[in-house]
């Protein structure tokens, strides 16, 4: 009989401790697909999505792998404990329990930190030997070689018109708050490009015609995603992914993405205020620039998508406000933002630990909706208001529909614009449920 794992993706908590639920999920995770294709044959492996799922705590697994992304890493330490009472086997992974490993380990049997597909066939052979390791670390040097994700795992389940595939991973900055950058200092790791273009045909055959394009920068080394895509506009299909706005920078890089198909790209801006940006380590990025370089995106047919934290030394209640301003200005379709947090692991976390400046300790109540910092001129209970604020205004009727309707763009492509206009209205609603648009 083979043996079985469960692997499970979990989804945050909303403001009273509730698992956030949706009819379906639209942004899939490849993370556990790749770890059950790197599975050995004589295992049977089970996916659940959270959010639109129910956990299986019943399961007759014996080994349980739990993600932990953002926000959602509260849910994935409750699960653990969960399933360590009813005497499962517990491993933890992802981002977020790499950054704090020893405060994961309190919950689990094992904790993979940083990328686990170094370490995952090792790790499955450690437990079936009755050796299994506190920790698995392996410093990823290359991407290639990488199996085909267990796609038909998750495709019959409640998920969007598309799939990810991943490209790189990594990012060349060094902006000192960001996760990313605290576990790769730097480095960005490309994946082979024919091997990067077998997933999307892979995608493709299952009868989906859009793939994410999982990057934490596709645009890291321009000779590479140039190439990308001159094979990705062979295969025809649309696609949406996340890089630097400097992206706009280069007319020919430009032309490539929306030529290859591309229908949307994230940016995290991160802030309208030039000092904050100095004060993240992110000098290389200049606010002066943002207005023309959102243009040039949109003019070449491509929708922008943003991501910004507010909380930084230089921010004040104005600032605050200023970027709602910017966002209904600049017609951003799908904006977020984020209560500058600093998670333990990261260099923020040391730096405002040595100042004295953190004013909440709880680690588990950080949800990046809440001040748990101070800022040098604002209170945080004043950022607190002021990022509720932001969220109400930029998601009034009246914005949604002047960022997703009265915009240049519907002509080209009515019913993406169409599809933006309802996922705001759902965040909108999430919103006055205290809920951050943080998944869809």
């Amino acid at each position: 009989m083979k043996k079985k794992l469960l692997l499970i993706q979990p989804t945050p908590y909303d403001n009273n401790h509730n698992p956030i639920k949706r009819n379906k999920l639209y942004f899939v995770g490849l993370a556990l697909p790749l770890l059950a294709a790197l599975t050995p044959p004589d295992w049977d492996v089970e996916i659940i999505m959270e959010t639109i799922e129910d956990i299986p705590f019943d399961t007759d697994a014996e080994l349980i792998g739990i993600s932990s992304m953002g926000h959602g890493v509260l849910r994935t330490l409750d699960l653990a404990r969960e399933f360590k009472k009813r005497g499962k086997t517990v491993i933890l992974g992802g981002y977020m329990v790499s950054l704090m490993p020893e405060e994961a380990k309190k919950h689990c049997d094992a904790v993979v930190i940083g990328d686990a597909e170094g370490v995952w066939t090792n790790l499955i052979k450690d437990y079936t030997e009755g050796n299994l390791k506190t920790f698995y670390k392996y410093e990823l040097t290359s991407l290639e070689g990488l199996p085909l994700p267990r796609y038909d795992l998750i495709v019959k389940k409640n998920i969007g018109d598309f799939l990810p595939v991943q490209a790189g991973r990594g990012c060349p900055h060094t902006c000192s708050f960001c996760s990313v950058f605290c576990l790769y200092r730097g480095k960005y790791l490309r994946r082979n490009i024919t091997e990067v273009i077998r997933d999307i045909q892979q995608i493709r055959s299952l009868g989906f015609k859009k793939f994410l394009l999982l990057d934490d920068n596709i645009a890291s080394d321009k000779k590479y995603l140039l190439e990308l895509l001159r094979e990705i506009k062979k295969m025809k299909m649309q696609w949406f992914s996340q890089c630097s706005l400097n992206v706009a920078k280069d007319d020919r890089l430009l032309t490539a993405l929306a030529e290859s198909g591309c229908l949307a790209l994230s940016f995290g801006l991160e802030s309208i205020t030039q000092e904050s940006l100095n004060q993240l380590n992110k000098k290389w990025c200049h606010t002066s620039e943002y207005p023309d370089l959102i243009q040039k995106i949109r003019q070449a047919g491509i929708e922008v998508s943003t991501e910004m934290v507010v909380g930084t030394d230089a921010d004040t209640q104005e600032s605050i406000i200023n970027t709602g301003h910017f966002i209904e200005q600049n017609k951003i379709v799908v904006p977020r933002f984020y209560i500058l947090t600093p998670i333990p692991g990261t260099d923020l976390f040391h730096q405002m630990d040595k100042e004295g400046r953190i004013c909440n300790r709880d680690i588990y109540s950080y949800n990046g909706t809440e001040a748990v910092h101070i800022p040098a001129r604002i209170s945080p209970q004043e950022l607190t208001d002021a990022y509720w604020s932001l969220y109400k205004k930029v998601f009034s009727l009246k914005s949604i529909i002047k960022r997703t309707l009265l915009n240049k763009n519907i002509l080209k492509k009515p019913l993406h614009h169409l599809f933006y206009f309802l996922v705001n209205l759902k965040y909108r609603q999430d919103i006055k449920n205290g809920i951050p648009p943080n998944i869809i």
